[in-house]
């Protein structure tokens, strides 16, 4: 069965396992996914994750959720571009999260990044979600 949106299935997975204070978390593996889940590392929202291998072809992601004094690290995280809805922002048009609290992620030219990053390389790209 094929899947529509496989990073909106990402997001929903790590926020039901948030609700359900689950340590880890495992889901289909894809280099998008990888590089989403590399900047919510090196922000500080999650612990880390690994990519296994089942069998030939097939991948799975485990990723390590990070909780602060029992609460989860991630309060909201949200698709803004979704398939049948592109949402692109130029780096003019690229809004701070909760008083810069929290992080918008986007997809460049130059590869998938925060957007404290994207406005210090002056890049715009499509705005794939937003996490606080």
């Amino acid at each position: 069965m094929t899947m529509s949106d496989p990073v909106s299935d990402m997001l929903t997975r790590i926020r039901n396992a948030h609700r359900a204070q689950k340590q880890t978390v495992s889901m289909p593996a894809s280099k998008e996914k990888e590089a989403i889940l590399r900047v919510l590392q090196s922000e500080g929202y999650i612990r880390g994750f690994s990519r296994s291998n089942v069998r030939p072809g097939i991948d799975l992601i485990n990723v390590e959720l990070k909780y602060y004094e029992g609460n989860p690290v991630i309060t909201t995280i949200e698709r803004k571009s979704k398939p049948g809805r592109r949402v692109y922002v130029a780096v003019s048009d690229i809004k701070p999260i909760a008083n810069g609290l929290g992080i918008n992620i986007l997809s460049t030219s130059q590869g998938i990044m925060s957007d404290v990053q994207a406005r210090q390389m002056n890049m715009g790209g499509e705005l794939l979600c937003s996490v606080f």
